[in-house]
């Protein structure tokens, strides 16, 4: 791949990482404010609401990586330009450099934790919630309509942090990099495949 290519294909899984982290918070706020608030939900959800919290998503999604792809690409590679991997990743990548990457590895730290954790962090905190608001349910009806309206969503968050931790979060020393590309093979292509079958159920 070349250069350029790389470059664009960095930013843009970047910013599709990030963009579904906080659609997936946005729709668990969604979920939250159903069932927690399901009188004041459609003034509280309104367009402008769901135009801001969209619109907020796209936009934070496309601005965070701008920041870790200048600083990765600034630094000097003098290696081979094949990358052991399915596309231009960052580990990959700052394997190929000669300069200290260190500043780019703990900026990118700093940054996905935010960008990742935040939402996550958010979207648990609303299932809380809503675990709370359905077992003070009366009715056996109105708890399973509560938890069905939520259990596509908490699966595809499950599938998708699940392999993103599982691909981030572990020390790269420890990774095997043939199991590395299948985890990431599962949250790039498996996952946003399963979305469609996992939301339709």
């Amino acid at each position: 791949i070349s250069f350029t290519g790389c470059v664009a294909q960095f930013y843009f899984f970047g910013s599709m990482a990030v963009v579904e982290c906080f659609l997936l918070a946005s729709m668990s706020y969604d979920r939250y404010l159903a069932i927690c608030s399901p009188l004041r939900y459609p003034s509280l959800m309104n367009f402008h609401t769901c135009f801001l919290l969209a619109g907020g998503s796209w936009v934070g999604g496309f601005l965070t990586p701008v920041v870790t792809v200048t600083m990765t690409f600034q630094l000097q590679f003098c290696a081979s330009n094949e990358i052991d991997h399915f596309f231009c990743d960052l580990a990959p990548v700052l394997k190929l450099a000669c300069s200290d990457p260190t500043e780019v590895k703990r900026t990118t730290f700093l940054m996905a934790s935010f960008v990742t954790m935040g939402p996550f962090l958010l979207t648990v905190a609303s299932y809380i919630n809503i675990v709370v608001a359905v077992f003070r349910m009366p009715s056996a009806a109105g708890k399973q309509r509560a938890f069905s309206t939520c259990s596509s969503h908490l699966i595809v968050v499950s599938l998708y942090y699940g392999t993103l931790g599982t691909v981030y979060a572990i020390p790269t020393a420890t990774q095997a990099t043939a199991l590395n590309k299948v985890f990431s093979l599962l949250y790039t292509v498996v996952t946003p495949m399963v979305n469609p079958i996992v939301y339709s159920l």
